[in-house]
């Protein structure tokens, strides 16, 4: 018996694997003010470890209302917001409803599927097809 590599690799090639992706661009659909003024739209947000979503429930804050279990998970995914030199629990706080739901939607979509994808139909001719969520302003496809 002839053995071509290991299973499931067609012609005994090593499988082409891409590299662990581990953090997402994204674009805030109202953005985060800061208390100059500044906007901050553009930011980046890593995936979630076991860690991330154990330590929030430690939180007092998270034990009196497990509504704040999201600012406080969020705060410590968010990697990079604009030009701001850090980015906590005390910035999701003052963020946008809307951009907080924005947010717990991403955080959702690539911690649980991996990816920023979604597939999608048209609402006029039910054709479906996939749209890209990091980066792209609400109603952009």
């Amino acid at each position: 018996m002839r053995r071509e590599g290991p299973p499931g690799v067609a012609g005994g090639a090593a499988a082409v694997r891409e590299p662990l992706r581990t953090e997402f661009e994204f674009e805030l659909p109202r953005g985060f003010v800061d208390e100059s003024g500044t906007v901050h739209r553009n930011g980046a947000m890593r995936l979630a470890t076991a860690r991330d979503e154990l330590v929030p429930l430690r939180d007092v804050r998270v034990r009196e209302n497990p509504a704040y279990l999201s600012v406080v998970l969020l705060g410590r995914v968010i990697t990079r917001l604009g030009t701001l030199g850090s980015v906590h629990d005390g910035t999701v706080e003052n963020m946008f409803a809307s951009d907080l739901a924005f947010l717990q939607d991403f955080y959702r979509q690539i911690n649980a599927e991996g990816h920023t994808r979604a597939a999608v139909a048209c609402p006029h001719c039910a054709e479906p097809f996939e749209v890209e969520l990091a980066g792209s302003r609400l109603g952009e496809s």
